[in-house]
């Protein structure tokens, strides 16, 4: 007698981040609680008007994955004729963020507390932004773990696909492995074109941080890479 076939678990969709426990400080709870109604968008599967949330019409820049925001808040500040949308999961990072936008007195920085291969897919129109920043993304370092990598073909063309003719992707790593898999699947995909041969100068915008001023030092490299959207 034949049996019919066991129904398969659905498939896990693809996500940009790997949720971590993280404790929040007194200072970050506050933020959260009086700068997220402010600064903090909800995710909402529409096409959103960016220029309304920021209240102006400006060049867009999101950047992926900003940690506890110090490089986001720096970049901001000093390209204050940049709107930069800040997408991250974890609570921590997010309110250490709006801290550092209260602190400076910024305006032109909105986050998205969301997957963001979602916020992409839903919320950015195609060929909209400025440009992306993508700055030590987890490098998962053992071989089996390679797949978690955030740039990957898949993720790599969606991030093209929003940006516009002649908008640029910022990737940097310290982990040299990673860099050349980056290296690899951003030449491999049609709608961007390098900017330099190979890997590029650190650009004036990109702050150092600690542990690369520390890594320096101790004379561990990073890489930084731009690619354009060439069409």
């Amino acid at each position: 007698m034949s049996h019919p076939p066991a129904e398969q678990p659905p498939r896990r969709a693809i996500r940009s981040y790997v949720v971590r426990a993280g404790r929040m400080g007194t200072g970050q709870q506050r933020a959260l609680a009086e700068l997220a109604p402010r600064f903090v968008l909800p995710f909402r599967a529409e096409r959103s008007d960016f220029a309304a949330a920021f209240a102006r019409s400006a060049p867009l820049v999101i950047e992926i994955g900003f940690g506890m925001g110090d490089a986001t808040a720096q970049i901001a500040a000093a390209r204050a004729d940049t709107n930069f949308l800040g997408i991250e999961v974890h609570p921590p990072g997010v309110g250490a963020l709006l801290q550092r936008i209260e602190e400076r007195g910024l305006t032109n920085v909105r986050i998205v507390q969301h997957d963001a291969v979602e916020v992409l897919e839903q919320m950015v129109a195609p060929a909209s932004l400025a440009g992306v920043h993508v700055f030590f993304p987890d490098p998962w370092h053992k071989k089996r773990h390679h797949k978690r990598r955030l740039i990957q073909p898949a993720f790599v063309a969606l991030l093209a696909s929003r940006l516009a003719p002649g908008g640029y992707l910022h990737c940097a790593t310290d982990w040299q492995p990673y860099a050349e898999q980056m290296l690899e699947v951003l030449s491999a995909e049609p709608l961007l074109a390098n900017r330099f041969d190979g890997y590029a100068p650190r650009p004036d915008y990109r702050p150092l941080t600690k542990f690369e001023n520390r890594g320096l030092k101790l004379g561990h490299g990073v890489w930084d890479l731009v690619f354009t959207r060439s069409r």
